[in-house]
Protein backbone atom coordinates (compact mmCIF):
# COMPACT_ATOMS: atom_id res chain seq x y z
CA UNK A 1 0.00 0.00 0.00
CA UNK A 2 1.32 3.14 -1.31
CA UNK A 3 1.68 6.15 2.14
CA UNK A 4 2.41 9.60 1.68
CA UNK A 5 6.01 9.46 -0.73
CA UNK A 6 8.73 10.77 0.27
CA UNK A 7 11.78 11.95 -1.16
CA UNK A 8 14.45 10.35 0.04
CA UNK A 9 14.23 6.96 2.34
CA UNK A 10 17.09 6.02 4.73
CA UNK A 11 18.06 2.28 4.69
CA UNK A 12 20.32 1.44 7.77
CA UNK A 13 22.42 -1.84 7.72
CA UNK A 14 22.63 -2.64 11.28
CA UNK A 15 22.62 -6.39 11.22
CA UNK A 16 26.80 -6.98 11.27
CA UNK A 17 27.90 -9.17 14.09
CA UNK A 18 31.35 -7.03 14.21
CA UNK A 19 33.45 -10.70 15.15
CA UNK A 20 36.58 -8.61 15.25
CA UNK A 21 35.28 -7.10 18.39
CA UNK A 22 35.01 -10.74 20.24
CA UNK A 23 33.30 -10.99 23.07
CA UNK A 24 31.93 -7.46 23.14
CA UNK A 25 29.72 -8.85 20.54
CA UNK A 26 28.98 -12.04 21.69
CA UNK A 27 25.77 -10.85 23.25
CA UNK A 28 24.76 -7.86 21.10
CA UNK A 29 25.26 -6.68 17.55
CA UNK A 30 28.23 -3.81 17.19
CA UNK A 31 25.93 -0.95 16.52
CA UNK A 32 24.03 -1.85 20.09
CA UNK A 33 27.60 -1.49 22.16
CA UNK A 34 27.71 1.55 24.87
CA UNK A 35 29.71 4.63 23.24
CA UNK A 36 30.85 7.20 24.62
CA UNK A 37 29.18 7.25 28.32
CA UNK A 38 25.46 7.61 27.62
CA UNK A 39 25.50 6.68 24.00
CA UNK A 40 25.41 3.40 21.64
CA UNK A 41 26.86 3.22 18.55
CA UNK A 42 23.49 3.15 16.52
CA UNK A 43 22.85 6.62 18.15
CA UNK A 44 24.93 8.69 15.76
CA UNK A 45 23.78 7.38 12.65
CA UNK A 46 19.75 7.68 13.60
CA UNK A 47 20.85 11.35 14.93
CA UNK A 48 22.43 12.16 11.78
CA UNK A 49 18.99 11.14 9.95
CA UNK A 50 16.39 13.59 12.14
CA UNK A 51 19.11 16.20 12.08
CA UNK A 52 18.81 15.82 7.91
CA UNK A 53 15.59 16.34 7.68
CA UNK A 54 14.96 12.76 6.82
CA UNK A 55 12.16 10.96 8.55
CA UNK A 56 11.83 7.82 7.05
CA UNK A 57 14.20 5.35 8.26
CA UNK A 58 14.61 1.22 7.78
CA UNK A 59 16.75 -0.14 10.02
CA UNK A 60 17.67 -4.21 9.03
CA UNK A 61 18.74 -6.42 11.67
CA UNK A 62 19.80 -9.73 11.50
CA UNK A 63 22.72 -10.93 14.53
CA UNK A 64 21.38 -10.69 18.00
CA UNK A 65 18.73 -8.45 17.22
CA UNK A 66 16.81 -8.43 20.54
CA UNK A 67 18.50 -5.63 22.65
CA UNK A 68 18.80 -3.57 19.35
CA UNK A 69 15.10 -3.49 18.48
CA UNK A 70 13.97 -3.10 21.92
CA UNK A 71 16.84 0.17 22.29
CA UNK A 72 15.17 1.65 19.28
CA UNK A 73 11.50 0.81 19.72
CA UNK A 74 9.34 3.25 18.48
CA UNK A 75 12.00 5.70 17.49
CA UNK A 76 10.78 8.77 20.57
CA UNK A 77 13.88 9.45 21.72
CA UNK A 78 15.12 10.55 17.72
CA UNK A 79 12.02 12.44 17.06
CA UNK A 80 11.17 9.12 15.09
CA UNK A 81 8.05 8.01 16.13
CA UNK A 82 5.77 9.14 13.06
CA UNK A 83 2.27 7.83 11.54
CA UNK A 84 4.05 8.41 8.67
CA UNK A 85 7.71 7.50 8.19
CA UNK A 86 9.43 7.24 11.22
CA UNK A 87 11.53 3.89 11.85
CA UNK A 88 11.00 0.76 10.97
CA UNK A 89 12.63 -2.51 12.21
CA UNK A 90 13.04 -4.33 9.28
CA UNK A 91 14.76 -8.13 9.77
CA UNK A 92 15.03 -11.00 7.27
CA UNK A 93 11.78 -11.69 5.18
CA UNK A 94 9.90 -14.63 6.54
CA UNK A 95 8.25 -16.87 4.46
CA UNK A 96 6.25 -19.74 4.75
CA UNK A 97 8.82 -22.62 6.04
CA UNK A 98 11.98 -21.68 6.90
CA UNK A 99 13.68 -17.68 6.47
CA UNK A 100 15.93 -16.21 4.11
CA UNK A 101 19.06 -14.56 6.20
CA UNK A 102 20.72 -11.71 4.65
CA UNK A 103 23.33 -12.86 2.51
CA UNK A 104 24.76 -9.73 1.58
CA UNK A 105 24.11 -6.14 2.32
CA UNK A 106 23.03 -5.59 -1.11
CA UNK A 107 20.22 -8.50 -0.41
CA UNK A 108 19.44 -7.15 2.81
CA UNK A 109 17.90 -3.98 1.25
CA UNK A 110 16.71 -5.97 -2.19
CA UNK A 111 14.43 -7.95 0.41
CA UNK A 112 13.11 -4.73 1.74
CA UNK A 113 12.42 -3.68 -1.79
CA UNK A 114 8.35 -3.43 -0.89
CA UNK A 115 8.97 -1.21 2.20
CA UNK A 116 10.99 1.19 0.28
CA UNK A 117 8.01 0.94 -2.37
CA UNK A 118 5.53 1.83 -0.18
CA UNK A 119 7.26 5.41 -0.01
CA UNK A 120 7.87 5.62 -4.09
CA UNK A 121 10.68 7.80 -3.43
CA UNK A 122 12.81 9.28 -5.88
CA UNK A 123 16.12 8.66 -3.87
CA UNK A 124 17.59 6.28 -1.13
CA UNK A 125 20.55 7.03 1.19
CA UNK A 126 22.42 3.87 2.32
CA UNK A 127 24.15 4.01 5.97
CA UNK A 128 25.92 1.41 8.07
CA UNK A 129 24.92 1.28 11.71
CA UNK A 130 28.49 1.07 13.07
CA UNK A 131 30.60 4.64 12.59
CA UNK A 132 30.62 7.51 14.71
CA UNK A 133 30.77 11.30 12.66
CA UNK A 134 28.15 13.69 12.75
CA UNK A 135 26.99 14.22 9.30
CA UNK A 136 24.25 16.67 7.35
CA UNK A 137 23.04 14.33 4.88
CA UNK A 138 20.83 16.51 3.35
CA UNK A 139 23.96 18.48 2.02
CA UNK A 140 25.46 15.36 0.31
CA UNK A 141 21.54 14.81 -1.36
CA UNK A 142 21.42 18.58 -2.47
CA UNK A 143 25.22 17.21 -4.18
CA UNK A 144 23.72 14.25 -5.46
CA UNK A 145 21.13 16.13 -7.47
CA UNK A 146 23.14 18.37 -8.44
CA UNK A 147 25.26 16.43 -10.39
CA UNK A 148 22.17 14.21 -11.24
CA UNK A 149 24.19 11.18 -10.34
CA UNK A 150 22.81 7.45 -10.49
CA UNK A 151 24.71 6.75 -7.55
CA UNK A 152 26.89 9.20 -5.05
CA UNK A 153 29.66 7.85 -2.32
CA UNK A 154 30.76 9.56 0.70
CA UNK A 155 34.39 9.61 0.76
CA UNK A 156 37.45 10.47 3.81
CA UNK A 157 40.59 11.94 2.83
CA UNK A 158 43.14 8.96 4.67
CA UNK A 159 47.01 9.28 5.15
CA UNK A 160 48.63 7.75 1.97
CA UNK A 161 50.17 5.13 4.42
CA UNK A 162 46.44 4.02 5.59
CA UNK A 163 44.71 3.66 1.80
CA UNK A 164 45.40 0.36 1.90
CA UNK A 165 43.39 -0.54 4.90
CA UNK A 166 39.89 0.83 2.97
CA UNK A 167 38.42 0.47 -0.15
CA UNK A 168 39.70 3.57 -2.66
CA UNK A 169 37.71 5.62 -5.13
CA UNK A 170 39.59 7.02 -7.93
CA UNK A 171 38.00 10.39 -9.29
CA UNK A 172 38.23 13.21 -11.96
CA UNK A 173 38.60 16.41 -11.29
CA UNK A 174 35.00 17.01 -10.92
CA UNK A 175 35.15 13.87 -8.51
CA UNK A 176 33.26 11.89 -11.11
CA UNK A 177 34.10 8.66 -9.85
CA UNK A 178 36.29 6.34 -12.48
CA UNK A 179 37.43 3.28 -10.44
CA UNK A 180 37.09 1.32 -7.20
CA UNK A 181 40.11 -0.36 -5.39
CA UNK A 182 39.06 -2.67 -2.70
CA UNK A 183 42.41 -2.34 -0.01
CA UNK A 184 44.98 -1.97 -2.67
CA UNK A 185 48.75 -2.84 -1.77
CA UNK A 186 49.34 0.71 -4.10
CA UNK A 187 46.73 2.79 -3.79
CA UNK A 188 46.12 5.86 -6.40
CA UNK A 189 44.10 8.06 -4.27
CA UNK A 190 43.82 8.59 -0.40
CA UNK A 191 39.65 9.01 -1.22
CA UNK A 192 38.34 6.37 0.75
CA UNK A 193 35.03 5.24 1.28
CA UNK A 194 33.13 5.84 4.19
CA UNK A 195 30.18 3.31 3.35
CA UNK A 196 27.30 6.01 2.75
CA UNK A 197 25.49 5.35 -0.55
CA UNK A 198 22.88 7.71 -2.17
CA UNK A 199 20.84 6.48 -5.29
CA UNK A 200 18.30 7.40 -7.67
CA UNK A 201 15.98 4.34 -6.69
CA UNK A 202 15.00 3.74 -10.32
CA UNK A 203 18.57 3.09 -10.55
CA UNK A 204 18.82 0.95 -7.42
CA UNK A 205 16.39 -0.93 -7.87
CA UNK A 206 17.09 -1.56 -11.23
CA UNK A 207 21.09 -3.69 -10.01
CA UNK A 208 19.51 -5.07 -6.66
CA UNK A 209 17.29 -7.06 -9.29
CA UNK A 210 20.25 -8.15 -11.45
CA UNK A 211 22.34 -8.79 -8.47
CA UNK A 212 19.71 -10.91 -7.29
CA UNK A 213 19.82 -12.95 -10.16
CA UNK A 214 23.79 -13.48 -10.49
CA UNK A 215 24.16 -16.62 -8.98
CA UNK A 216 28.59 -15.60 -8.79
CA UNK A 217 27.21 -12.20 -6.43
CA UNK A 218 28.54 -11.93 -2.78
CA UNK A 219 25.42 -9.48 -2.75
CA UNK A 220 27.61 -6.75 -1.79
CA UNK A 221 27.52 -3.12 -2.28
CA UNK A 222 31.21 -2.60 -2.39
CA UNK A 223 32.31 -5.92 -3.93
CA UNK A 224 29.24 -6.56 -6.31
CA UNK A 225 26.81 -3.88 -6.94
CA UNK A 226 28.64 -0.70 -7.19
CA UNK A 227 31.77 -1.98 -9.40
CA UNK A 228 28.78 -3.22 -11.63
CA UNK A 229 26.58 0.22 -11.86
CA UNK A 230 30.33 1.87 -12.87
CA UNK A 231 30.83 -0.72 -15.79
CA UNK A 232 27.87 -0.10 -17.04
CA UNK A 233 28.46 3.28 -17.28
CA UNK A 234 26.41 4.92 -15.09
CA UNK A 235 27.11 8.61 -13.35
CA UNK A 236 28.88 8.36 -10.34
CA UNK A 237 30.62 10.75 -8.15
CA UNK A 238 31.89 11.18 -4.95
CA UNK A 239 30.90 13.45 -2.20
CA UNK A 240 34.03 14.27 -0.27
CA UNK A 241 33.50 14.95 3.82
CA UNK A 242 36.25 16.26 5.59
CA UNK A 243 34.56 16.24 9.56
CA UNK A 244 35.54 13.45 11.91
CA UNK A 245 34.51 9.85 11.03
CA UNK A 246 35.30 6.48 12.50
CA UNK A 247 34.68 2.74 11.82
CA UNK A 248 34.58 1.21 15.23
CA UNK A 249 34.50 -2.45 13.76
CA UNK A 250 37.72 -3.39 15.83
CA UNK A 251 38.72 -3.28 19.83
CA UNK A 252 41.45 -0.40 19.08
CA UNK A 253 39.42 1.77 17.39
CA UNK A 254 36.78 1.37 19.41
CA UNK A 255 38.71 2.75 22.23
CA UNK A 256 40.51 4.77 20.18
CA UNK A 257 37.12 6.55 19.24
CA UNK A 258 35.95 6.84 22.88
CA UNK A 259 39.73 8.76 23.97
CA UNK A 260 38.77 10.91 20.70
CA UNK A 261 35.42 12.06 22.74
CA UNK A 262 37.64 13.55 25.88
CA UNK A 263 39.37 16.24 22.96
CA UNK A 264 36.68 15.96 19.99
CA UNK A 265 33.07 17.49 20.14
CA UNK A 266 31.54 14.34 19.07
CA UNK A 267 28.74 13.98 21.51
CA UNK A 268 26.40 16.82 19.76
CA UNK A 269 24.90 20.17 21.73
CA UNK A 270 22.52 22.56 20.57
CA UNK A 271 23.16 22.59 16.58
CA UNK A 272 23.64 19.06 16.18
CA UNK A 273 22.39 17.64 19.21
CA UNK A 274 22.93 13.11 19.28
CA UNK A 275 20.20 11.75 20.98
CA UNK A 276 20.00 8.58 23.16
CA UNK A 277 17.50 6.42 24.82
CA UNK A 278 19.24 7.22 28.09
CA UNK A 279 17.71 5.61 31.55
CA UNK A 280 17.51 8.58 34.13
CA UNK A 281 20.15 8.23 37.08
CA UNK A 282 21.24 10.83 39.55
CA UNK A 283 23.77 12.75 39.82
CA UNK A 284 27.31 11.37 39.94
CA UNK A 285 29.37 11.57 43.13
CA UNK A 286 33.05 12.16 43.34
CA UNK A 287 34.62 11.61 46.95
CA UNK A 288 36.66 14.61 48.39
CA UNK A 289 40.04 12.12 48.43
CA UNK A 290 38.96 10.65 44.58
CA UNK A 291 40.86 12.73 41.50
CA UNK A 292 39.31 12.21 38.27
CA UNK A 293 41.38 13.70 35.28
CA UNK A 294 40.68 14.11 31.46
CA UNK A 295 37.55 11.59 31.98
CA UNK A 296 34.17 11.68 31.25
CA UNK A 297 31.97 10.61 33.88
CA UNK A 298 28.64 9.60 33.48
CA UNK A 299 25.15 9.91 35.45
CA UNK A 300 24.99 7.49 38.49
CA UNK A 301 28.87 7.18 39.00
CA UNK A 302 30.61 6.93 42.01
CA UNK A 303 33.97 7.74 42.46
CA UNK A 304 36.29 6.93 45.19
CA UNK A 305 39.80 6.52 43.60
CA UNK A 306 41.84 7.67 41.11
CA UNK A 307 40.61 8.00 37.39
CA UNK A 308 42.54 9.10 34.79
CA UNK A 309 41.89 9.84 30.80
CA UNK A 310 39.27 7.07 31.04
CA UNK A 311 35.08 6.67 29.82
CA UNK A 312 32.82 5.52 32.66
CA UNK A 313 29.36 4.82 31.62
CA UNK A 314 26.83 4.95 33.91
CA UNK A 315 26.38 3.67 37.38
CA UNK A 316 30.27 2.61 37.79
CA UNK A 317 31.64 2.02 41.08
CA UNK A 318 35.12 2.97 41.64
CA UNK A 319 36.51 2.04 45.19
CA UNK A 320 38.94 3.50 48.02
CA UNK A 321 42.51 3.00 46.42
CA UNK A 322 40.91 1.96 42.90
CA UNK A 323 43.26 3.36 39.80
CA UNK A 324 41.99 3.57 36.08
CA UNK A 325 44.44 4.77 33.18
CA UNK A 326 43.45 5.16 29.58
CA UNK A 327 40.28 2.63 29.80
CA UNK A 328 36.49 2.44 29.10
CA UNK A 329 34.17 0.97 31.71
CA UNK A 330 31.00 0.35 30.90
CA UNK A 331 27.58 0.67 32.86
CA UNK A 332 27.09 -0.92 36.27
CA UNK A 333 30.60 -2.37 36.91
CA UNK A 334 32.14 -2.22 39.97
CA UNK A 335 35.89 -1.76 40.53
CA UNK A 336 37.19 -2.97 43.97
CA UNK A 337 39.30 -1.44 46.20
CA UNK A 338 43.43 -1.21 45.19
CA UNK A 339 42.46 -2.83 41.96
CA UNK A 340 44.20 -0.66 38.95
CA UNK A 341 42.94 -0.83 35.40
CA UNK A 342 45.39 0.16 32.54
CA UNK A 343 44.77 0.32 29.12
CA UNK A 344 41.27 -1.92 29.25
CA UNK A 345 37.88 -1.70 27.86
CA UNK A 346 35.60 -3.04 30.70
CA UNK A 347 32.10 -4.76 29.55
CA UNK A 348 28.21 -3.82 31.78
CA UNK A 349 28.14 -5.84 34.79
CA UNK A 350 31.42 -6.59 35.79
CA UNK A 351 32.37 -7.18 39.23
CA UNK A 352 36.29 -6.39 39.76
CA UNK A 353 37.52 -7.86 43.20
CA UNK A 354 40.23 -6.56 45.10
CA UNK A 355 43.81 -6.42 44.83
CA UNK A 356 43.28 -6.71 40.92
CA UNK A 357 45.72 -5.81 38.11
CA UNK A 358 43.93 -5.69 34.89
CA UNK A 359 46.23 -4.61 31.85
CA UNK A 360 49.15 -2.66 31.67
CA UNK A 361 50.23 0.85 31.13
CA UNK A 362 49.45 2.63 27.38
CA UNK A 363 53.01 1.91 25.82
CA UNK A 364 53.86 1.44 21.96
CA UNK A 365 53.90 -2.31 23.15
CA UNK A 366 51.10 -2.75 25.25
CA UNK A 367 47.72 -4.31 24.08
CA UNK A 368 44.21 -3.20 25.07
CA UNK A 369 42.97 -5.70 27.59
CA UNK A 370 39.15 -7.10 27.41
CA UNK A 371 36.87 -7.98 30.26
CA UNK A 372 33.42 -9.57 28.86
CA UNK A 373 29.99 -8.58 30.16
CA UNK A 374 28.85 -9.45 33.57
CA UNK A 375 32.03 -11.47 34.85
CA UNK A 376 33.11 -11.34 38.38
CA UNK A 377 36.87 -11.16 38.70
CA UNK A 378 37.51 -12.27 42.81
CA UNK A 379 39.72 -11.14 44.77
CA UNK A 380 43.72 -10.73 43.64
CA UNK A 381 43.76 -11.52 40.40
CA UNK A 382 45.85 -10.42 37.29
CA UNK A 383 44.42 -10.02 33.91
CA UNK A 384 47.69 -9.57 31.19
CA UNK A 385 47.60 -6.76 28.74
CA UNK A 386 45.83 -7.93 25.35
CA UNK A 387 43.78 -10.64 27.34
CA UNK A 388 40.28 -11.14 26.04
CA UNK A 389 38.53 -12.62 29.19
CA UNK A 390 34.69 -14.25 28.80
CA UNK A 391 34.97 -16.51 32.09
CA UNK A 392 35.04 -15.63 35.63
CA UNK A 393 38.22 -15.63 37.23
CA UNK A 394 38.68 -17.08 40.71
Amino acid sequence: MLTNKKDCVTMLLAGGQGSRLYVLTEKKAKPALPFGGKYRIIDYALSNCVNSGLDTVGVLTQYQPLLLNEYIGNGQPWDLDRLSGGVNILPPYQKFGGSDWYSGTANAVYQNIPFIERYNPDHVLILSGDHIYKMDYSKMLAYHKKKDAACSIAVIDVPLHEASRFGIINTDEDNKILEFEEKPANPKSTKASMGIYIFKWSCLKKYLMEDSENPKSSNDFGKDVLPHILECGEKMYAYCFDGYWKDVGTIDSLWQANMDLLEEDMVGGSEWKIYSRSMEKPPHYISKNAVVKNSIVSEGCEIYGDVENCVLFPSVTVKEGACLRDSIVMADTVIGKNSCINYSIIDEEVNIGEDCRIGEKKSSLAEITVIAEGLILKNNCIVPSGAMIDSNIN
